[in-house]
């Protein structure tokens, strides 16, 4: 290995090892969220609302932000989530954690298996092929009553306390805390896994996936790893929303699901993991607030918001994350800084 190789590796494992470093915003944003348990204590059930979508809004964000897979039926891995904890608990073992990793196991395993279906094709074809994966499996879903209730949903679930220890309450405050630790848990590993070589090649092949081949990067063997990966994040998002409320209907793989994750991938900007956790705080106490205000016409509201994100300019409205030291989104602006200085 030449001298200027050996300092391009070494400058490579520097802005790795940097990447991973925690930043003080990152640990206050955590600090926030468990100070929340004693500063918000009437406000549980959104808060695990919240918590569970800022998990579901992270797994689209691996698919999306980082190999650029456009994704409309997302909801199929959190519903089947959902179903495959609420059935778990049903008919075998009630423990919550158990059923959270059994979940997470099948929607990887539907996730490895319909991921070759987004291997070929543009954005529109995986755009159709994700929402007809997505409607097949609400429509199974529909056709075993038998086994998931049909359109009653599934009742009759019951979840026994956490490793045998904490009770769930009325209050919603285990749940939370359980929510809390699940995203805290699985968001310090999506940021390993982004911040490694393997999701830099990721990113190698959103921007360019036959020149991350004629590199050495086997895009689609990457795509099905990380298409499993955010599978079994939805998928235990989805497990959290049925052990936290002991019931799972069809709706949680109603296009809305798919369509409001995307959403807040828009507010809070795709491609930084933190993005998602925040639009989701973004999203749900803006629908909680206008449904109060306008019951009837809240929805409008949000699609205007979103039409004037569109109208703006993304980019524009997540420039938020350059201020963020250590972020993606300002190491990535110094880079174009010093390139310019460079020409």
């Amino acid at each position: 290995m030449s001298a200027d190789n050996r300092t391009a590796a070494d400058q490579a494992r520097h802005l790795l090892a940097r990447a991973e470093r925690w930043q003080v915003w990152e640990i206050a944003l955590w600090l926030v969220a468990v100070g929340a348990i004693f500063l918000l204590p009437s406000h549980m059930l959104i808060l695990t609302e919240i918590a569970i979508l800022a998990l579901l809004a992270v797994s689209l964000d691996l698919i999306l932000g980082y190999a650029g897979i456009v994704s409309l039926g997302h909801a199929a891995f959190f519903g089947l989530g959902a179903y495959a904890a609420g059935l778990f608990a049903k008919h075998a073992v009630t423990e919550p954690v158990t059923g959270l990793i059994f979940a997470g196991a099948v929607s990887g395993l539907f996730g490895l298996a319909s991921s070759f279906l987004v291997l070929r094709g543009s954005d529109l074809t995986r755009l159709m092929t994700t929402f007809g994966v997505a409607m097949l499996l609400a429509e199974l879903v529909n056709q075993t009553a038998w086994l998931t209730g049909g359109a009653d949903g599934l009742s009759g679930v019951t979840i026994a306390p956490i490793l045998g220890l904490f009770e769930f309450d009325l209050w919603g405050r285990t749940g939370y805390i359980y929510a809390l630790t699940v995203l805290i848990v699985l968001t310090f590993i999506a940021r390993r896994i982004v911040n490694s070589p393997y999701g830099l090649s990721l990113k190698a092949i959103k921007r360019n996936a036959t020149r991350a081949s004629m590199l050495g990067i086997s895009p689609n063997r990457r795509i099905v790893v990380i298409y499993s990966i955010a599978a079994v994040y939805a998928g235990m998002a989805g497990a959290l929303l049925t052990q936290t409320t002991s019931f799972v209907s069809p709706d949680v793989l109603a296009f809305h699901r798919s369509a409001d994750v995307l959403l807040v991938l828009v507010l809070g900007g795709v491609g930084y993991l933190y993005g998602g956790i925040l639009g989701a705080v973004i999203f749900t106490v803006l629908r909680d607030w206008l449904s109060v205000i306008t019951p009837q016409y809240w929805m409008f509201w949000i699609g205007m918001i979103l039409v004037i994100i569109v109208m703006v300019g993304r980019e524009r409205v997540t420039r938020w994350q350059a201020l963020l030291p250590g972020s993606a989104a300002s190491r990535e602006i110094k880079a174009r800084k010093a390139a310019r200085e460079i020409k």
